[in-house]
Order: structure tokens, then C-alpha cells, then sequence
């Protein structure tokens, strides 16, 4: 166990605030705790001598050494008790107490010092604003919820107290056991990732689950779920999907790559799985809690009953599972087993007159099948079916082949005893086939998480010391946005560019077309003027001869767009061959939790249209790049489809690689886009380069190890 073991575990509980007055939350509590709890109840409150029959003490002094504490004391209050607690040794500590930044300036300013107590005295406090902690093992409830939870090997935290009463209520009914529950609150010094870490050294803790609305240090949640996702399962429900401030942004990459897109991928880079409703998230969690993990993706579906096997043959469809091809040998052992009526390939259909053995025998034999890494049953009621006795007989079975079997026994009351002995020996029963898919879903996912492994990023040699001059140059800008000028800073990193110079008068537009080779290509470059090509603003393929006139027209479209546009020149640049190249994207865009979201997609003037594009969270390594260009709809472009010749996808990788080293070592770049990159068969090049800055924080970090 970890750091946060007595939290769960206390030998002496106090309620400061503790009353036996009727409808106080301090009463609740005390009452709570006193239903179950196995060690000692100690309530302080200086206007008691007695609280329901328990010697009440005045002050925290007084009181015997206390391992928890649960403050439901008045927030001006709460500073003070919480040194006090700090003085007398007690090291963790729930506050109840809600009145902190949920409420505004002054609530604000006493959470800040609520932070800075716990840190003077190194606490481990919960909340403030939370609803309270349970632990089943030892039969603690110090919450004022109306519900304890039952016993299980599911430890679930919530940013919502509310809906922690309301998934008690219900799992209760359902007969889903936890083993610790939290509420978080305003996590003021304990989050998410502490209680990750803990319940993943926990051997009692087989599922984490959990309510958050937001994730409080990104970077740090991802680095320990990836750490207790090797053994053991998390399931979350993220809420607040949407984010309409993503529009604002500057740049193509924080326009796309919102808020959510960034926890999409920082969820799945850690290993967790996201559930879209509490139903999915305790479906997946059953199915995590109790079975083994499946060898194999393929599903065997045993049903007495048509309709509701094609609905399973749908569901594994529309899962990251596929229906078991069946073995010559396995078909041949079901034919001579079944009716002739039933149909012997996957799904079973044992029909509608199939008994306890029948079902059984069907199930054995599909299990055994080599092709079957898992099977759902699903049974609707009938005369000849006892749903019991066919609950025994998968308990046999999976025990038998310790291959993962979830059942759906259709129907109400008739299932309830059955569906409890199942429960009994960790196997879900889902009124829906769907549901039942869903699980053995889950539990397929979770084994692949295992599975995988992570490169670590690599460190390429680059000039930081010539990049951190070129980023400087955005003081000097009025929004601290640089474009094209600044296109050595991927010069700095590796990242190849087209021959070429910005210039500021035509003549010298002339003198650089004339070293490159060819036609060129020529652009407006200011920092106003986003769409260039919106305006007119480019201009490809124009000969030596043409580029004094082409640079005058340039400037003068410009001009006429936007009179009071600060024009920094024209870039001349190599034409590159794009018929036979891709255009893609590459950004990033630097999220308030997660920090850098890298981006890459489909690029040019398609980029907003069709919105081609995947996401990671640097830093990310060669695995991670790769995986990003195989993800977006036009992969087969760049790998040469329909006869087309293949881009340089190794330079697509190492350029994405490389862009997330730059974007980790300055954090001062908030957004950055590269578009086009334009991936040929002879390599890539950076066409264009648009980026954020925030000079006040432009010191790169010293710090890349961890790169």
C-alpha cells in the first residue's frame, strides 16, 4: 500500500464538529461511522460534553491520538483546525467543509491557505467540499451520504458527491460491492492521480473507476495511470465534452485540438478506458473485476433464441472484437451434439427447446474451439430452462477453460437468484446483448494496454540556443505571434524547409528567384494575414522575369485586404513538385491540463474541411508518431495508393518526433502550426510556419531527461 494507506485504514476516526443535532451534517457522519466502523469514534466539539452516547472532547489537544479526521466545522474555522490537527500528529484529514473556491475571491483565498497548512505540515487531505471517504474492509463510512457501499474489489473516486449517493443507491440494488469510495471535492491537495497511484499498489483493488470533470495535473495523471495500467484496470467517466472556447483559437491546431480532443488522447495514452455513461462505466467495470482476460479477440455467442443472438452478432460487430470462426472440428462436435434444427456455426442457436445440458454442452464445446478467446450466453426464458441451474453450469465451464464467459439472461425477476450466484463467482449478467458485448469489450482492451509497449522519446541533436533567440523575436510583436520570418527555428530542429529568404524590396526578390533553380514560389508574409491564399497572396510557379512584378502586385493585394496589415515582406521559395507530394499538418497546441497536444493530418487548404487529423500528448516517441499517420483517413496517400508513389513516411515520423522535442523543451510556444508539410517520395519539406509565444515564459527547460 501507499502513502495514502491510512486514509483507508485508520484505527481512530474524529468528527470535529461532531453533534447530535437532528439534520447536521457532523451528526451524519457520527452516525455513519458508528453503523460499522471497526476501530474508535472520537467526536471533538467544545459546545458537547456527550455526542450519541460517545465522550465528546473540546479541541483536538484533548482528544486521543487521531489517525483521520473529518472536518465539518464553519470554512472560517477551517484553517485553524486543520493546524491544529497539523500540531497533534494527524496526518490525514477529509474536509467536509464547502465555502472555498467553489464560492469565489474570499473562499479562494482560504483554500490557498487550506494549501498552504497541508503543506507546512505535510497532510493528506481530501476535499474541501467533499462528501466524505468509505472504506469496506473496515467498515468505514465517514461520509454524510444516506448509503454505505457494499464490499468489492471496485475502488471508485468522484468529483461529484452527488453522484456518489445516487451510484451507491444504485449499486446496491445491483449487488455491485466497492472497496474504497471517494469523493475528491475542490481537490485542494489530493487529486485524481494521488488516488490512481495508491489504489494501484492496492492488491485488494481489482478495477479503478471514476467521475471527474476535469483532470488537474495532466502530464502527472498520464505518466501514473501508465504506470498502474500494466496490472490494473482504470474506467472513467470524463463529463464536459464540449468546448466552444476551442474556436477561439489562433491557430488551425488549437481551432481543432480542443480541450476534449486532448483528453481523448491523454486518456488513451495512459491506458485508460473511457466510458460514455455510468452504465458503460459499471459494465466494463463488472466484467474487469472478475474475469480473466481473453487470449483471443474471437467471440462465441450461445443462444436458444434467433433475434437476440443476431443483436450479440451485431454488437461484437460494432466492437473491437470479431465473431469466432469455429473449427471444422468444432462444427462436427456441435452437429452431432444439437438438433438438427439448431444452427451449429457462430452464433449457436440451440433453440428455443434447449435445456440446461444442451446449452452446456454447446458452451463446452465452443470454449475448447482454439479460434474462441471469450463467449457470451444469451438466454431468453422458458418452460424448460431453469436460469439457476444454467448459472451453475457456466460457473463450471469458465472455471473449467478459464476462458471469459459473460451471460444474458433475459427477463426480470426469474434471473435475479441466477444473476446473483453468477456475481458470486465474478461473472456479470446483462439484460441487454449489447451490455454483455461491451464487457468482454473491456476486458479485450485492457489485455492489448498490457500489452503495448512505449518508446521513449528520442533526443535528436538540435540548436535549442539559436531557437531561443528566434522565439525572442516574438516580444516584438503586438500578439507575440510569429510566421514565416521565423522559419530557422525548424531549421534549428531538423526539420527540413524549401531553399529560399524573405525579402523586402522587389529587386531582392529577383536575386533570390535567380539562385534557386526554376520557377518559384512567392508569398505575402504578415502577421495579420492568416489565409494567404484567401486573398490572392500566392503565387506559385512564376519565372525569374516575373518576380519584380509579382512582388509589387503581392504587396499591393495585401494593402488593398487589410490597409492596416503590418506587411514584413515576401517570401521567395523553391517550387516543389506537389503532384506528386501530399499535403499535411503538423501543430501542436499547448492544453491548460495536459500540456503540449501535438496534431497531424491531412493538410493544405483541407485541413478545416475534412478535419483528417489525430492527436497525442508530448512528449511522445517513435511509436507514437507512427501511429498518428496511420490513424488519419488519408494514410493510404501518403503509403502510395492507387498506384501513386509512396511519401517519405520515415521523415513524416522523425519530423513529428522531432516537433514534439522542440514543443517540450519551450514551453513558452502555446500553438504552433507547420502546414503544409509536404510529404514526397523524395523526402519532406516545411512550407509554411505559424506559432504562438509567450516570451515570459521562453527560458527553455533545463530539465530533458525525461524527454
Amino acid at each position: 500500500m501507499g502513502r495514502l494507506a491510512e486514509l483507508f485504514d485508520p484505527e481512530t476516526v474524529a468528527v470535529v464538529g461532531a453533534t447530535d443535532r437532528e439534520g447536521a451534517v457532523g451528526r451524519a457522519i457520527t452516525e455513519n461511522l458508528l453503523d460499522g466502523f471497526d476501530g474508535e469514534v472520537v467526536p471533538i466539539n467544545p459546545g458537547r460534553d456527550e455526542v450519541l452516547g460517545l465522550e465528546c472532547y473540546p479541541d483536538v489537544s484533548s482528544a486521543p491520538p487521531i489517525d483521520l479526521a473529518v472536518l465539518v466545522v464553519p470554512p472560517d474555522i477551517v484553517i485553524d483546525s486543520l493546524r491544529e490537527l497539523g500540531e497533534a500528529g494527524t496526518r490525514d484529514v477529509v474536509v467536509i467543509t464547502a465555502g472555498f473556491s467553489e464560492t469565489g475571491g474570499e473562499g479562494a483565498e482560504r483554500e490557498r491557505q487550506l494549501r498552504e497548512v497541508a503543506d507546512e505540515y505535510d497532510l493528506n487531505v481530501v476535499g474541501p467540499n467533499s462528501l466524505g471517504v468509505m472504506s469496506t474492509p473496515t467498515g468505514m463510512n465517514a461520509t454524510f451520504g444516506p448509503e454505505n457501499a457494499l464490499e468489492g474489489s471496485i475502488s471508485f473516486m468522484s468529483q461529484s458527491g452527488a453522484f456518489i449517493t445516487a451510484v451507491l443507491d444504485w449499486a446496491n440494488e445491483q449487488g455491485i460491492g466497492f472497496q474504497d469510495v471517494v469523493s475528491l471535492g475542490n481537490k485542494t491537495v489530493l487529486d485524481e492521480t494521488d488516488f490512481v497511484r495508491e489504489w494501484g499498489d492496492d492488491p485488494n483493488t481489482d478495477v479503478v473507476i471514476g467521475y471527474l470533470e476535469d483532470v488537474a495535473d495532466g502530464q502527472g495523471f498520464l505518466e501514473a495511470a501508465r504506470e498502474v495500467t500494466d496490472d490494473t484496470p482504470i474506467v472513467l467517466v470524463k463529463s464536459g465534452r464540449t468546448d466552444a472556447g476551442a474556436q477561439a483559437a489562433s491557430s488551425h491546431t488549437g481551432a481543432i485540438a480542443g480541450s476534449e480532443r486532448a483528453y481523448e488522447a491523454g486518456l488513451e495514452q495512459a491506458g485508460v478506458l473511457r466510458a460514455r455513461s455510468v452504465q458503460e462505466l459499471f459494465d466494463y467495470a463488472r466484467a474487469l473485476a472478475g474475469l480473466p482476460e481473453p487470449e483471443s479477440d474471437g467471440v462465441a455467442v450461445v443462444t436458444n433464441a434467433g433475434g437476440p443472438g443476431v443483436l450479440t452478432t451485431d454488437a461484437v460487430g460494432d466492437s473491437t472484437l470479431e465473431m469466432a470462426n469455429f473449427t471444422d472440428e468444432t462444427i462436427a462436435r456441435l452437429a452431432e451434439a444439437m438438433p438438427d434444427e439448431a444452427n451449429v456455426y457462430n452464433p449457436i442457436d440451440a433453440i428455443g427447446d434447449a435445456d440446461v445440458d444442451r446449452f452446456g454442452e454447446a458452451l463446452e464445446i465452443a470454449l475448447e474451439d482454439p479460434n474462441v478467446g471469450s463467449a457470451v450466453v444469451v438466454a431468453a426464458p422458458t418452460a424448460v430452462l431453469s436460469y439457476d441451474e444454467l448459472a451453475e453450469r457456466v460457473i463450471d465451464e469458465l472455471e473449467a477453460h478459464d476462458t471469459p464467459v459473460v451471460t444474458c439472461l433475459m427477463g426480470g425477476k426469474r434471473a435475479r437468484d441466477a444473476e446473483e450466484t453468477l456475481r458470486e463467482s465474478g461473472i456479470p449478467n446483462y439484460f441487454d446483448p449489447s451490455r454483455a458485448v461491451s464487457g468482454l469489450d473491456a476486458l479485450a482492451r485492457f489485455r492489448d494496454i498490457r500489452e503495448r509497449t512505449i518508446d521513449e522519446p528520442e533526443r535528436f541533436d538540435v540548436d535549442r540556443e539559436r531557437a531561443r533567440e528566434i522565439l525572442a523575436r516574438a516580444d516584438r510583436s503586438d500578439d507575440n505571434r510569429l510566421g514565416v520570418e521565423s522559419m530557422d527555428l525548424l531549421d534549428a530542429y531538423g526539420i527540413p524547409t524549401p531553399q529560399g529568404e524573405i525579402v523586402d524590396d522587389p529587386g531582392r526578390a529577383r536575386e533570390v528567384a535567380e539562385s534557386i533553380a526554376g520557377d518559384v514560389v512567392m508569398k505575402i508574409v504578415s502577421p495579420d494575414i492568416s489565409h494567404k491564399s484567401d486573398i490572392g497572396g500566392v503565387k506559385v510557379g512564376v519565372p525569374d522575369e516575373e518576380v519584380y512584378d509579382a512582388y509589387e502586385d503581392l504587396v499591393a493585394r495585401a494593402r488593398n485586404y487589410q490597409p492596416d496589415a503590418t506587411i514584413l515582406g515576401v517570401q521567395v521559395q523553391e517550387l516543389l513538385d506537389l503532384e506528386r507530394a501530399t499535403e499535411t499538418i503538423v501543430g501542436m497546441n499547448r492544453d491548460p491540463q495536459f500540456g503540449p497536444l501535438l496534431l497531424f493530418g491531412l493538410g493544405g487548404i483541407f485541413v478545416e474541411i475534412l478535419e483528417d487529423t489525430s492527436v497525442r500528448v508530448a512528449p511522445i516517441g517513435e511509436g507514437e508518431a507512427r501511429e498518428m499517420v496511420d490513424e488519419i483517413q488519408a494514410a493510404p496517400l501518403l503509403r502510395g495508393a492507387r498506384g501513386r508513389e509512396p511519401a517519405d513516411v520515415e521523415g513524416v515520423v522523425e519530423t513529428i518526433q522531432r516537433l514534439s522535442q522542440l514543443v517540450t523543451e519551450f514551453p513558452a510556444i502555446l500553438e504552433l502550426d507547420v502546414n503544409p508539410l509536404v510529404a514526397g517520395p523524395d523526402g519532406v519539406q516545411a512550407i509554411d510556419l505559424r506559432l504562438t509565444v509567450d516570451t515570459d515564459a521562453l527560458e527553455p527547460t533545463d530539465d530533458t531527461e525525461e524527454l
